[in-house]
């Protein structure tokens, strides 16, 4: 999120964008990373449960991802034309669940959303907020054909780090001391 901790509003939707599935495309990326014959081969999925040709979840989640990356990118250009500081956004620390409810077929419109549904300040890493996130994606029917909980993690603007730490900080940078506190540690 380019956004800092404490703007962060929860509830609110960030549409990403949206994607159309073309039959080659999935062939492409099922063949490099998910090489099923349901993905591969519309004939030979016709025989599958699904009846069909239908997208690798994984080209699902991806094609969401950098969906998501852009918006991110696009948030922080458009808070610099506004004279704002962007926040700083970090790793994720985790999926905590993904479900693929629908498959996408050939010609499927999937558009995504992000939704930040809970934060809170991170218990282990000092001037970071833990941003709890729901990413979905409906179809061009509303169907709903993927469904994930991220875990982010988001920099907190007014955070002052004590004076412990700096010390600590401050410290483990001397060549006598650093070397016993990281030890220590």
């Amino acid at each position: 999120m380019t956004r800092w901790f404490e703007d962060i509003i929860i509830d609110e939707v960030f549409p990403l964008g949206s994607h159309t599935f073309a039959a080659d495309e999935m062939i492409r990326f099922a063949s490099l990373y998910d090489p099923q014959y349901f993905h591969l081969d519309a004939e030979a999925a016709r025989h599958s449960h699904f009846g069909g040709l239908v997208a690798s979840g994984w080209h699902t989640v991806s094609i969401g991802h950098r969906l998501m990356v852009d918006a991110l990118f696009a948030e922080e250009e458009r808070l610099r034309a506004l004279g704002l500081e962007p926040g700083v956004s970090g790793p994720s620390p985790g999926v905590n669940t993904m479900d693929f409810k629908v498959p996408v077929r050939p010609g499927d419109t999937v558009s995504y959303e992000l939704v930040v549904t809970d934060k809170r300040r991170s218990n282990s890493i000092p001037g970071w907020g833990l941003l709890f996130n729901r990413l979905t994606a409906l179809n061009q029917h509303g169907e709903l054909v993927y469904r994930a909980e991220l875990v982010g993690f988001s920099k907190m603007r007014d955070y002052k780090m004590p004076l412990k730490l700096k010390l600590m900080h401050a410290a483990s940078k001397l060549p006598v001391l650093g070397p016993l506190l990281k030890r220590r540690a």
